[in-house]
């Protein structure tokens, strides 16, 4: 007998989806809760900069010599320096110079990886060879030698710091972007551009640039965990931020040190507000690694782990696929 096609309809509470940012905080607070208290700490540290001169109870600079090397009281939470300074509003203020160097530093990191991994990965041949060799030459210097010596030349401050740590990095993360956009330009929709008669500019910001957001996306997470420890360091050695402007690197400097035995709180809230943001913002970038790239459990497809089981549990019980046309006989 003749058979009858069914279509059966995909069901709609499948069919449904939030927008792509909201579906990746609810997957982040339902599959990485050490991601989600990643992500509060590196808002605080956001919220934290931006308001600090409403936060902090002093002036970053503001000395009281009749209060030197205070305890942590009622009048000074953190207690204070050999020069009378506030210890908390040095640390608030601190955190501003960490979100600056952090966002700052991280985003021309991204930027840098993306233009040298963009055009080393698609152009190929000569053109990959030797920004490649140029890249090596780069790396091959341990980090924190290479930010020395930079810094040495150029001098200490804020804008050289993100500058000297944006471009180094960017230098060695476009390895990242490049090894994304090779495995790009192999796929055929590529090809079709390119018989169509698009150009390379078009190929690249239309086709290649939106598909590396992700592996873009986890370099500037990582980075700016990692710019900020740069800064701290160089600062603890003297060639980052100048003194008076609050660092964390400086102050756990020679100041600190000095005096750790008479009033070790000196070194202890700048050690922990450091340690405390990198690791919030290492648990943040692996969450947002996780949860971004396919490649990985929490990366299946669109719907990512908890969606691709819930799907398949779904259509398990229908007893179907999606856009499956069935066959009954009569």
């Amino acid at each position: 007998m003749a058979g009858r096609l069914r279509t059966i309809s995909i069901p709609t509470r499948l069919t449904r989806r939030r927008g792509p940012l909201l579906d990746f905080f609810v997957r982040l607070v339902r599959e990485k809760p050490m991601g989600t208290f990643g992500a509060i700490i590196v808002l605080g540290l956001l919220v934290t900069g931006v308001s600090a001169d409403l936060l902090a109870p002093y002036g970053f600079n503001q000395i009281h010599l009749m209060d030197t090397l205070q305890p942590p009281s009622s009048k000074y939470v953190l207690g204070t320096d050999q020069l009378g300074r506030d210890m908390l509003s040095r640390v608030i203020y601190g955190a501003r110079i960490s979100m600056l160097v952090g966002l700052g530093a991280a985003a021309l990191d991204v930027v840098v990886a993306v233009l040298i991994g963009m055009f080393s990965g698609y152009l190929g041949g000569k053109v990959d060879l030797f920004l490649q060799r140029f890249v090596d030459a780069t790396i091959v210097f341990p980090h924190l030698f290479f930010y020395l010596a930079v810094m040495a030349i150029i001098g200490p401050g804020l804008l050289q710091v993100i500058f000297v740590l944006g471009i180094l990095r960017g230098i060695g993360s476009s390895r990242i972007i490049r090894s994304a956009v090779m495995g790009i330009k192999q796929n055929m929709y590529v090809d079709s551009a390119r018989a169509l008669g698009a150009g390379t500019r078009r190929i690249l910001l239309r086709h290649v640039l939106p598909n590396v957001a992700a592996p873009t996306i986890i370099v500037f997470t990582v980075a700016m965990g990692q710019v900020i420890i740069a800064e701290a360091s160089l600062s603890f050695l003297g060639f980052g931020i100048p003194p008076p402007t609050p660092s964390w690197g400086g102050m756990l400097s020679a100041e600190s040190r000095d005096y750790m035995m008479d009033a070790p709180w000196m070194a202890i809230w700048p050690g922990l507000a450091l340690s405390l943001v990198i690791y919030g913002i290492n648990m943040f970038g692996d969450a947002v690694r996780d949860l971004i790239d396919p490649r990985l459990r929490g990366g299946v497809g669109g719907l990512g782990g908890h969606g691709s089981g819930r799907a398949a549990r779904a259509l398990k019980k229908k007893g179907t696929a999606f856009g499956r046309v069935e066959k009954t006989e009569k």
